[in-house]
């Protein structure tokens, strides 16, 4: 008689894989890679989950590298950038949002403090391009291109590279240091700065280059008709922060009424508390929640003391420096209007700071070129004029107005113009999947992490000196902070797929190498997805 052993004895380690148990599935597990909110909402396009995840693992210089692939002015942007990401991160529903902005400006610290340099071109591309203007716009254009191996040279009217960064943000947002610390790493790569050279016809500029990128900043104030006395003082806004890079700092007085409510405003009425002004008042038409200056910068300007005249509009200036005010009142359709109420401020000087205009004299001329409402037009695709060869950026083009905008236009431009040099078609980037919503990520995993507060100069010394107001992050607090990203969307390797799954179907392949799915165990539960932190993985149903 035959004896039959019990079926867990006749069971053997290889019969699960030969049963193809992962054929009951209906839907299976895959590996997504979802694009990060912050990523999508950087104007500058930089990979910014990707440098986070070298930054917190301590890994500077490469956090480093990643970031500068997409903008070379990490330590600049630091401190100007107004971190829309920030607002986009999904960190800030669980907690606050990651301080994207701190860390970005202590890997720019790091890397002038340790001075790590650009590589050079692996080789040269036999082609010229000349860049007018050396703002962010410009410079960003040049470094791109020079990584692509074309030779570059930048024409800039000013006495000293930079732009709108250096003529346009106070030192006490950006030191000098800083910047031309970031310039000079991008001269030394080859690309050639030329100073107090302005473009007068940009068709004889072109003559020996292939391609050109415009890039010449908005340096001319708006004006507005104010009916005023002989002898009234009355500046424009950039020309007193020009002025501030010269020898001698504008005459401003004690009293300085700004006419206007934007970032340059702000800046102006700051920088007259600086310069001794007991009144520094900005004058603005409508409410603070109208106000397009960012409000960390009017909330500092509060806190040093610049006063704001809300809904108020300046009617005329008289005798003695005596400026009228009107006061305005919002209509039913939130419109400011004129009240006859009126109001006497007294002034020694009037500063407006009412939109800036591109001096677009260089264009006269240019063929197929259209200039509309003071800009030109490009195509939105690829920011080439109507001009074949010539491309634009920055101020210049249909926008909104900073340096984060005007860093990706150089970006963009650089890779435009190295397709049009090649006869080619710019790459397009890698469709990814959905966005990583804050609903895709298990926030259960994470717990309760306080957003790191950069230090800030003490009050009673912000008015005395132009010193740094906003501080840096420590080596310990920037890794703690870039730590607290969540990884949306995308792998970083926890090993939860790989713990959780009950048919040992999540197969590891190695550091960096994320993992695989044994599609011969897995029976499609979709506990892995469950269980992901990051929301990385998705459930796809099975087709018959």
């Amino acid at each position: 008689m035959t004896m039959h052993k019990p079926f867990a004895i006749t069971l053997d380690p290889g019969s699960s894989r030969a049963n193809k148990t992962g054929t009951w599935r209906t839907e299976r597990p895959v590996y997504v890679d979802r694009l990060p909110p912050c990523n999508a909402q950087c104007p500058a396009g930089e990979d910014i989950q990707g440098w986070l995840y070298h930054a917190e693992g301590g890994d500077y210089e490469r956090a480093w590298r990643h970031l500068v692939r997409d903008n070379p002015f990490p330590a600049v942007m630091g401190r100007v950038c107004y971190h829309t990401c920030e607002s986009a991160c999904n960190r800030g529903k669980l907690d606050a949002a990651v301080g994207i902005n701190s860390v970005e400006r202590f890997l720019g610290d790091e890397a002038i403090r340790r001075g790590w340099a650009f590589e050079p071109p692996a080789q040269e591309s036999g082609r010229r391009v000349l860049v007018v203007g050396s703002g962010p716009s410009g410079l960003s254009a040049a470094y791109h291109l020079r990584r692509l191996g074309h030779a570059v040279t930048v024409l800039e009217a000013g006495d000293k590279p930079g732009g709108m960064m250096r003529y346009g943000i106070p030192q006490y947002r950006l030191p000098r240091d800083v910047l031309d610390a970031e310039i000079a790493r991008i001269a030394a790569m080859g690309v050639v700065l030329r100073v107090s050279s302005k473009v007068e016809r940009i068709e004889e500029a072109m003559q020996g280059f292939d391609a050109a990128f415009l890039a010449v900043g908005a340096h001319i104030g708006k004006r507005a008709y104010i009916p005023a006395k002989d002898g009234s003082r009355i500046l424009d806004a950039v020309s007193v922060l020009r002025s501030m890079e010269g020898e001698a700092p504008p005459l401003l007085g004690r009293r300085v009424v700004v006419y206007g409510g934007g970032n340059t405003a702000i800046d102006v009425a700051r920088t007259a508390r600086r310069l001794g002004a007991t009144e520094s008042i900005v004058v603005y038409r409508r409410t603070r929640e109208k106000m397009p200056a960012h409000d960390l910068e009017v909330e500092e300007a509060l806190q040093e003391g610049v006063q704001v005249k809300w809904l108020s509009t300046i009617r005329q200036q008289g005798d003695e420096g005596t400026l009228t005010i009107e006061k305005m009142a919002l209509d039913a359709q939130g419109f400011p209007q004129p009240t006859g109420e009126f109001e006497t401020l007294q002034a020694d000087s009037l500063v407006l700071a009412l939109g800036q205009d591109v001096d677009l004299g260089l264009l006269d001329g240019v063929p197929g070129l259209v200039v509309q409402d003071g800009v030109v037009q490009v195509d939105p695709q690829t920011l080439m004029t109507g001009r074949p060869g010539l491309f634009a950026g920055g101020d210049m083009v249909p926008a909104e107005r900073n340096v984060t905008v005007a860093v990706g236009h150089g970006k963009k431009a650089a890779r435009q113009i190295d397709a049009w040099l090649r006869g080619a078609a710019a790459e397009s980037p890698t469709p990814k999947h959905a966005p990583a919503t804050f609903e895709r990520i298990n926030a259960w995993y994470y717990s309760d992490a306080p957003k790191t507060v950069r230090p800030q100069l003490e009050l009673a010394r912000r008015t005395g000196s132009f010193d740094e107001v906003q501080g840096g992050l420590t080596e310990d607090n920037a890794l703690f902070e870039a730590r607290r990203c969540l990884s949306c969307g995308n792998c970083f390797e926890c090993d939860n797929c790989y713990g959780v799954c009950p048919d040992n179907a999540v197969i590891k392949l190695g550091a960096g190498q994320r993992f695989r799915i044994d599609y011969d165990y897995c029976k499609g539960c979709g506990v892995c997805a469950a269980e992901c932190p990051c929301g990385a993985i998705e459930m796809v149903a099975e087709e018959v």
